[in-house]
């Protein structure tokens, strides 16, 4: 890991020069949760400015870190830094959580994120994940496989809105999904059955039959409309 940021940040540089204004490892890789097998390299690269001249620059740097299994880097001028806090409340929160320097200036430090955005954007997030969830199942509500596996796909979203919802609510957050919905159930007051056994079926790769898919459907979607209300009713 070590080696390939040192290289990414060697590159950088040499395309860059001054205009790089600094580069930022978030996410797990910047708390030492990273593993090589299943976590990216998540980084933002903060340029002075950011035109075709950049993008070109940047073309080969960013095809070579594909290749090493890795997102492209998160291209962002200093000033859409200073400025998109309020378009993008959660996923500056998290870079303030998880970071590391690797060059230049640590931008995220001072940054304030203001309280209002923040809980609108989870609560949006939540709102359209519920109705997508809702679209989606209606188009195969019949087929308990691909039911199921819609309900595995989605919970990763739910339980990171829900650590977001945990933050907002004053309680500690968490970064695993089981102790994410633990918490949310205790935040909530109440069981959150569904989407515990729902984390079981993602582990397990467990089957089920139609009916209890629909019902597990049905409670799963109740809990995550609960948690809906919880974020609406939190503070502005």
């Amino acid at each position: 890991m070590e080696q390939q940021l040192s290289k990414l940040v060697e590159r950088l540089r040499s395309a860059f020069g001054d205009r790089l204004v600094s580069a930022i490892l978030y996410g797990s890789g910047a708390v030492g949760d990273w593993h090589e097998k299943s976590s990216d390299l998540n980084v933002l690269c903060v340029l002075s400015r950011l035109s075709t001249q950049e993008l070109a620059a940047a073309e080969p740097i960013f095809r070579w870190w594909r290749e090493q299994g890795n997102p492209p880097p998160l291209l962002l001028t200093a000033e859409e830094v200073r400025t998109s806090s309020d378009c993008f409340p959660m996923e500056f929160h998290d870079i303030q959580e998880r970071r590391r320097v690797l060059h230049g200036i640590d931008l995220m430090q001072d940054l304030t994120i203001d309280r209002s955005f923040y809980r609108a954007q989870v609560e949006h997030e939540l709102r359209s994940k519920l109705i997508r969830l809702r679209q989606k199942a209606g188009e195969l509500l019949s087929d308990g496989d691909r039911l199921t596996k819609l309900m595995t796909d989605s919970i990763s979203t739910f339980c990171v809105l829900g650590r977001h919802a945990l933050i907002l609510s004053g309680h500690e957050p968490h970064w695993k999904k089981q102790e994410t919905v633990e918490a949310l159930g205790k935040a909530m007051r109440m069981q959150l059955s569904a989407a515990n056994e729902i984390l079981a079926i993602r582990a397990a790769a467990n089957k089920r039959s139609k009916a209890d898919t629909r019902a597990l459907l049905e409670q799963y979607m109740s809990e995550m409309d609960a948690l809906v209300s919880f974020v609406d009713k939190l503070d502005r």
